[in-house]
């Protein structure tokens, strides 16, 4: 069992090892910085789970990989607007990228925010600043994406019931402009197929949660 507390205790701890190993070996070019990935299946909580704990630890930045969705305009010129949510939807190799510049380097950089209200990402929204000590990127595909899952120093797995994960995905599409009919169908058709995918992967990571941890 994970209490909060327990979970913020983890991330510290990652920090001073990290602290600790630039400290003793300053010609490698170690940021010190602490990034930890929050990844499960879609509807298990990820966001609320990481603005949770950037909330709770000063110097923390909270970065969604949701702001790499492809625009809705491209993926209906690719064919691909239902399965918005999908592996291939997302602008992988630019998620990538931003996750090697954040571990090598303590630069300032800008980063895509999603905005469910528009169904979109705006470019560079999002401020890291050299300060940052941590980052909590949170997203689906974190473990299944092996370019990025080496970058991450951690990579924590959300696995609520599904029953209940369910029930919470199909209200958020509701509350998002679905119908409900229209949302049932979409999670068993869409957001299933890619639970599945990332299921695949739960046994990769340092620690898996449940609902009933937090």
């Amino acid at each position: 069992m994970h209490s909060l507390s327990d979970l913020v205790e983890r991330i510290t701890e990652l920090r001073e090892r990290q602290a600790a190993s630039q400290a003793a070996q300053p010609a490698t070019g170690q940021t010190g910085r602490v990034l930890l990935g929050i990844t499960g299946p879609p509807g298990a909580g990820k966001s609320t789970l990481a603005q949770r704990l950037g909330a709770l630890l000063p110097g923390a930045a909270v970065l969604g990989m949701d702001g790499f969705h492809i625009a809705d305009r491209e993926l209906r010129r690719l064919g691909l607007r239902d399965r918005k949510g999908a592996p291939e939807t997302f602008d992988r190799a630019g998620f990538a990228s931003l996750i090697e510049r954040l571990r090598g380097g303590r630069d300032e950089v800008f980063a895509p925010v999603f905005h469910r209200s528009i169904e979109d990402a705006i470019a560079a929204e999002q401020r890291i600043g050299p300060e940052v000590d941590t980052v909590i990127t949170e997203g689906n595909y974190l473990l299944n994406w092996p370019e990025v899952a080496v970058l991450l120093d951690e990579v924590w797995y959300l696995d609520p019931p599904t029953d209940e994960r369910v029930r919470a995905l199909i209200a958020r599409h509701v509350e998002f402009g679905k119908t409900p009919d229209e949302a049932s169908s979409w999670v068993m058709r869409s957001d299933e197929r890619n639970a599945e995918f990332i299921a695949g992967r739960r046994a990769d990571a340092d620690v898996v949660l449940v609902w009933a941890d937090l």
